[in-house]
C-alpha cells in the first residue's frame, strides 16, 4: 500500500487511520473522488446536511498538496480582487470578492468544532524588498478596504517588521490578521474524521479508473465501483489519465519545502510573534515556525510537477539568504508536492454532466480556496447553485501550445517575472 511521501508532517501527523481500498459494488448518494482539502470538505459538507456520501482516495488522506503545503492561511486569490472585476466584470467581481475571507472563516469553524488539534496560529506577513513592492501592498489594502474589508490589516515600515522578522532583506511589509497558519495534514486528517463522524465512508488505495456518468453515475476501481446520483471530481492535479478533458484545463507544478531540526530559542528569536511570511515576489519564499520549533521554508517552481534534483539544493540558499544565522542548521526534511495551476490564476469549478461537478486549480491559495470551494460544490449539489454559478460561470481559457507545450511556453513568459524579481521592482 502506498504511503505519505516522507515529509515534516507525516512524521509528525496525530492520527495514523488505515482505511481499507474499495472492494465489490456499493451504492452512495454522493461519491467524491480526491481526499484532499476539496474533497474531504465537500464531503464533510453534505454529510452535515445528512447526505449518504462516499469518498474515494487513490493514496491517503491528505497525500497530495493538501498535506504537503506550507501551511499557509492566506486569504483571498491569486490574483487582487480589482484584477477579478476588470477580468471578469464589476457583478461578479463583487460577488467574489465578498467571498476572500470565507475560506478561512471555514478552518476556523472546523477547527473549533471538531476539536481538530493542528497548531492554529493567527497572522501572515507579506514582506517586501523595495520601495515599489511596499506601494503594491499599500495598494492591496486600499482594495480590500473598496470591497468593505476594512479591518484585520496593518503596514509595517522596516524597523516594525523587525519586531516579527528577524532579516535585513525586507524594506517593510503587511500583516493580514486574518491569516494564519497550520500543520496541514493533521487539518485534512481531522476533518476526515470528522465526515467519517457523521457517517460517511473513506476508501483509501482506490484509484479511480475510470467514471461514467448518467442518471446513474458509476465511479470504477481496480477493485470496485460506486454507483451514485452526483459525483464530485476533486483530484485537482493528481487525477494522473482519467478525466483528460480536466487534465488539459491545468498544469501540474512542484514546489518544494525543508524542515530544519528543532531550534528551540533560536526559531522564537528569528519569527518572535509566530506569524507566518510569504515574499511578494512572482517566484516567492514562504517561511514560517512550527509546533516544536523549527523553521519550515519553502520555494521553487517547477512547472510541469516534476521533483527537482535536490529540493536542498533548491530551497537552503534561498533560506540561508533570509537567515544567515541557519547555515549550520541541520535539515531534517526535504520535499516537494504538487498543486494545480490554471492559466488565470484562478481556480475553475463546472459541471462535465449535469449531476458531475469538479474543482480544481487553485494555483497556489488552495489551503483557503479549496474549503470555499468545497462549500459551493455542496450547497449545487443540495439544490442552491446561486454561488457555484457565480464561479462557474467565468471564462475559462486553455494554456497555449496544448498539454504538448504548456510547459515550455509556460517557461518562457516565466522569465519576465524572473528578472522583475532579480530587479526588485
Amino acid at each position: 500500500m502506498a504511503e505519505h511521501t516522507t515529509s515534516y508532517y507525516a512524521a509528525t501527523a496525530h492520527r495514523q487511520d488505515a482505511r481499507p481500498p474499495l472492494s465489490g459494488a456499493v451504492r452512495a448518494d454522493v461519491c467524491v473522488i480526491g481526499g484532499g482539502f476539496t474533497g474531504v470538505n465537500a464531503a464533510l459538507e453534505l454529510a452535515q446536511r445528512g447526505v449518504k456520501v462516499m469518498l474515494l482516495e487513490a493514496v491517503k488522506i491528505g497525500f497530495g498538496a493538501s498535506g504537503r503545503n506550507g501551511g499557509q492561511i492566506v486569504n483571498g486569490y491569486s490574483r487582487d480582487l480589482d484584477t477579478i472585476s476588470a477580468r471578469y466584470g464589476e457583478h461578479a467581481g463583487r460577488e467574489i470578492g465578498a467571498l476572500a475571507r470565507e475560506g478561512s472563516e471555514i478552518i476556523r469553524d472546523r477547527v473549533a468544532q471538531y476539536g481538530i488539534q493542528c497548531d492554529l496560529k493567527p497572522g501572515n506577513i507579506f514582506t517586501a524588498f523595495t520601495s515599489p513592492q511596499m506601494r503594491r501592498l499599500a495598494r492591496h489594502v486600499k482594495i480590500w478596504n473598496d470591497f468593505g474589508f476594512t479591518d484585520g490589516f496593518e503596514l509595517l515600515d522596516k524597523p516594525a517588521l523587525r519586531r516579527h522578522v528577524q532579516t535585513e532583506r525586507y524594506v517593510g511589509g503587511l500583516i493580514d490578521h486574518y491569516g494564519g497558519h497550520l500543520h496541514p495534514l493533521n487539518l485534512v486528517q481531522g476533518e476526515a474524521a470528522a465526515f467519517e463522524s457523521l457517517g460517511g465512508v473513506i476508501y483509501e488505495n482506490s484509484p479511480v479508473t475510470a467514471l461514467h456518468s448518467g442518471d446513474t453515475a458509476r465511479v470504477c476501481t481496480a477493485q470496485g465501483e460506486v454507483s451514485a446520483k452526483t459525483v464530485l471530481v476533486c483530484g485537482n492535479a493528481y487525477l494522473h489519465g482519467v478525466l483528460p478533458e480536466l487534465e488539459g484545463r491545468i498544469m501540474p507544478v512542484s514546489t518544494q519545502v525543508l524542515a530544519t531540526e528543532p531550534l528551540g530559542e533560536d526559531a522564537a528569536t528569528l519569527l518572535p510573534s509566530d506569524m507566518c511570511v510569504e515574499d511578494c515576489n512572482y517566484f516567492l519564499d514562504y517561511f514560517r515556525r512550527t509546533a516544536d520549533n523549527r523553521i519550515l521554508y519553502g520555494g521553487g517552481t517547477v512547472y510541469g510537477g516534476q521533483d527537482p534534483a535536490s529540493v536542498r539544493a533548491k530551497i537552503l540558499p534561498l533560506m540561508h539568504k533570509t537567515f544567515p544565522t541557519l547555515k549550520d542548521a541541520r535539515v531534517d526534511f526535504a520535499w516537494s508536492g504538487t498543486f494545480a495551476l490554471t492559466l488565470t490564476r484562478f481556480p475553475q469549478i463546472g459541471r462535465l454532466a449535469p449531476n458531475v461537478y469538479f474543482s480544481h486549480g487553485d494555483s497556489g491559495h488552495g489551503v483557503t480556496t479549496t474549503h470555499l470551494l468545497a462549500r459551493l460544490l455542496a450547497e449545487a449539489v443540495s439544490g442552491d447553485t446561486r454561488r457555484f454559478d457565480i464561479f462557474a460561470g467565468l471564462p475559462y481559457f486553455p494554456f497555449p501550445g496544448g498539454r504538448a507545450l504548456r510547459v515550455p511556453l509556460t517557461v518562457v513568459g516565466s522569465w519576465w517575472y524572473r528578472a522583475r524579481d532579480r530587479l526588485a521592482v
